[in-house]
């Protein structure tokens, strides 16, 4: 069963509501159309009803049963205002609130955050910044964790693997990248991937020495001591992690050297620079980055997605959001 098949069974008649701050884009309309053809998600679109309407009717869009919000005439507008407010505990004042939540961005954050939604899909016409600031500062992080990060999905035929940090965080600390690896074995499981991570290096076992080395090694026995359970090996060079015979070689004895799914790199240029190889040397197909940490699920894509893309990542967030 591909990827796409299993999330689209797990997620299918669950009903969970997926909020679309960019509605009035067609890429994002014929998405939300499909989805919920498909019974898949709920969707809801922010954006002027009478613009929606028109880019829907002009590429033969089927709206039917979908909500549409307009943040200008939205009734419950103050009770966002104060609710934002709160959240923020002193940071800011109502007047702020209210031009905040005038960004569909802030907007769209702010339902998930009052359980009007259950996740949110972003980014087709916005930074990612705008959506992520708004994330971490409203639906913030899961407890025990100090920041977030991005995966991907790296498929290609029967083969599946998550790489992580690819997308958010430039540098790691120890304690960081072992966040990472247990965020990203928590992805992997969601795709029906049993994790064994590998946290990446340019040496094995100590083989080089340097600080970069060190902070590795360090993650490593944090992650490990965090969920003893898991299999979670490194320092790992990526062929001791991902060859067999080579991690016989080079960590004999290791439940995770040769046999890793869960690749965690120590820095976002490796990790950018390694999903980029192995997605065009290798043929494999990079789904994300799914954002990893957050009390909540929200998506950020490229502005480069395709209506195809928006359809993936939405089913993705929606399997997110299942309890």
């Amino acid at each position: 069963m591909d990827l796409f098949t299993g999330l689209a069974s797990k997620v299918k008649g669950q009903n969970k509501r997926v909020v679309f701050p960019e509605g009035e884009d067609e890429r994002v309309l014929g998405a939300a159309s499909r989805l919920k053809k498909d019974g898949l998600v709920e969707p809801v679109l922010l954006g002027n009803t009478a613009k929606i309407n028109e880019v829907s009717a002009q590429n033969k869009f089927d709206l039917t049963g979908i909500e549409i919000i307009d943040p200008a005439t939205y009734d419950d507008k103050q009770a966002m205002i104060d609710s934002l407010v709160e959240r923020r505990k002193g940071k800011t004042t109502p007047e702020q609130a209210a031009q905040m939540i005038g960004d569909v961005s802030y907007f769209g954050t702010m339902l998930v955050y009052m359980n009007k939604v259950d996740a949110m899909v972003s980014g087709a016409v916005h930074a990612t910044g705008d959506t992520v600031r708004p994330a971490l500062q409203i639906i913030k992080t899961k407890p025990g964790n100090s920041r977030i990060s991005g995966a991907f999905i790296m498929e290609k035929g029967d083969e599946r693997y998550v790489f992580a940090d690819c997308a958010i965080n430039i540098e790691l600390g120890a304690q960081e990248m072992a966040e990472v690896a247990l965020q990203s074995a928590e992805t992997a499981q969601l795709f029906d991937i049993d994790p064994k991570v590998a946290l990446l290096s340019f040496s094995t076992k100590g083989s080089a020495k340097a600080d970069v080395v060190t902070k590795v090694a360090e993650a490593t026995e944090i992650a490990q001591g965090l969920a003893p359970n898991l299999p979670i090996d490194g320092e790992l060079q990526f062929d001791a992690a991902f060859v067999p015979s080579v991690g016989e070689r080079k960590a004999p004895g290791s439940k995770v050297a040769g046999h890793a799914n869960v690749f965690v790199f120590p820095d976002l240029q490796s990790g950018n620079i390694g999903y980029k190889i192995a997605q065009r040397f290798g043929g494999f197909e990079a789904i994300g980055p799914i954002l990893q940490g957050l009390n909540a699920p929200i998506s950020d894509l490229s502005r480069g997605a395709s209506e195809e893309d928006i359809y993936k990542v939405a089913l993705i967030t929606a399997a997110q959001a299942l309890d």
